[in-house]
């Protein structure tokens, strides 16, 4: 296929920037079929928005998945995200069974929590079953509270950053993008490990002194857009790090509501350009 196939497994928030309301414009404009397996759709997301309204997909995920299956199509990449239930981490582990290839790429990204708390909808059994979908995944993109959770530690017991994805690669069998790391003061971005180099790098960019929900997303689907385009891990962090800093500018001098997430749209050019 001329153009990479990317299934995305993610929830649709009809307002609010995240997830594939972010993930589906941002793989096309780098050149990438996004298909899209919902989780679950809500009215808004969750934070900061009261009263919202939500609908599970598991049944129509198991249902779409069998009927691709019966299409026989093939994937270039798999992509999941956020998932709502125990059930649905089964369901998107069956998925990956079905659907990789010895080349298709597995990206997980394992949202749990962040700031030191796990997110209330998430149980000690969901966070097990995520652990679980991350050992198939090729590159896993945890933030701080997300890798603390992954490898049964206290937030404040995590070893350096350089350790931590060493510790999370499974012995470099896996790729490693860790989110949210600050290697000086005034900079932010990820420490990577490669498990096709057995390299441990940091990127980072200067950070923004504001807070928006749906960056991890952002970061995550430029990160997996690059890789499919061929850059290397280091090369698509540090791509997905400036456009988020980019994004993150350009929202705060707008003065935009922390809740409606970054203002990538105008912006997507520059992702196309990179890709061209």
């Amino acid at each position: 296929m001329s153009t990479p196939r990317i299934a995305t497994i993610h929830d649709l928030s009809g307002f609010g920037r995240c997830s594939l309301t972010v993930a589906l414009p941002i793989l096309s404009a780098m050149g990438a079929q996004c298909c899209p397996l919902p989780t679950a759709f809500l009215s808004t997301h969750t934070g900061g928005f009261q009263g919202f309204t939500f609908l599970d997909m598991t049944d129509e995920m198991t249902r779409a998945a069998a009927h691709w299956k019966s299409l026989d199509l093939r994937f270039d990449a798999i992509y999941s995200g956020f998932l709502g239930s125990a059930r649905q981490i089964g369901v998107v582990e069956e998925f990956f069974y079905d659907f990789r290839q010895p080349d298709t790429l597995t990206v997980v990204d394992p949202v749990m929590g962040d700031h030191g708390l796990v997110y209330k909808t998430y149980s000690p059994e969901m966070c097990d079953g995520m652990a679980r979908l991350a050992r198939l995944a090729d590159v896993i993109t945890p933030n701080l509270t997300e890798a603390a959770l992954l490898l049964k530690l206290p937030l404040g017991e995590l070893p350096s950053p350089r350790e931590t994805v060493e510790r999370l690669s499974l012995d470099g069998k896996r790729s490693v993008v860790l989110t949210g790391v600050s290697m000086s003061p005034g900079m932010t971005g990820a420490m990577c490990f490669d498990a096709k180099t057995g390299r441990a790098e940091s990127v980072q960019t200067d950070f923004v002194a504001h807070e928006f929900h749906g960056t991890g997303d952002v970061f995550a689907s430029v990160l997996t857009g690059a890789l499919m385009q061929g850059k290397p891990l280091t090369a698509a962090a540090m791509l997905a790090a400036k456009f988020v800093r980019a994004c993150a500018e350009r929202t705060a001098g707008a003065e935009l509501p922390m809740r409606e997430g970054v203002e990538f749209e105008p912006l997507l050019g520059y992702l196309t350009e990179e890709v061209q």
